[in-house]
């Protein structure tokens, strides 16, 4: 059986991005990332947050402007959607000696869930996709009824249902006519 690292997360920035840059001029993007779940107390019986942090890394891949995004658009508190690999990072403590790990998550993407905001600090209308590309308008929407939807099933005597009548494929006088097609 074949095995399977994805994670995909919702949640707020604990900071402002850190974006390191390295000798060879790729770039990566340390998220401070944190999810909260909603558990119950078993001794009040009321609902509590149950807040998990996560670091998380982000690298410029290719000609991708994810990093140039993120340092644009994301401040402490941003709500991010968040797709990637669960990493277990290992090293030693300088002081104690001591080999410490820590599960982290490299982003293969990040999708901005609030809108972008100007300088004015207002949204502007419409929503904002992946890396910070606009999202495409909904469809327009006509103004034509919609389709006649069959009747709901009738009790008989003793109780049962009967199922709604269905209409023979042939029979015109039940369906609308192609411009009758609500798409």
């Amino acid at each position: 059986m074949a095995d399977l690292n994805k994670v995909i997360l919702i949640g707020r920035l604990t900071r402002d991005p850190e974006i390191k840059t390295f000798a060879n001029g790729g770039r990566v993007a340390k998220l401070g990332f944190a999810v909260t779940n909603r558990k119950k107390n078993a001794q009040s019986g009321e609902w509590e947050d149950d807040p998990m942090f996560i670091d998380i890394d982000v690298f410029n891949r290719g000609e991708s402007k994810t990093i140039e995004q993120i340092e644009q658009r994301l401040t402490k508190g941003s709500q991010v959607c968040i797709e990637g690999k669960l990493y277990l990072e290992k090293w030693d403590d300088r002081t104690s000696g001591e080999k410490r790990n820590k599960h982290k998550i490299i982003a293969d993407s990040v999708i901005f869930l609030e809108p972008r905001r100007d300088s004015m600090g207002s949204a502007p209308a419409g929503g904002d996709t992946e890396f910070g590309e606009p999202a495409a308008p909904p469809p327009a929407r006509t103004n034509r009824p919609a389709p006649p939807r069959p009747a709901p099933p009738r009790p008989t005597g003793n109780g049962n249902t009967r199922s709604a009548p269905t209409f023979a494929a042939d029979d015109d006088s039940n369906r609308g006519g192609d411009d009758d097609i609500p798409f």
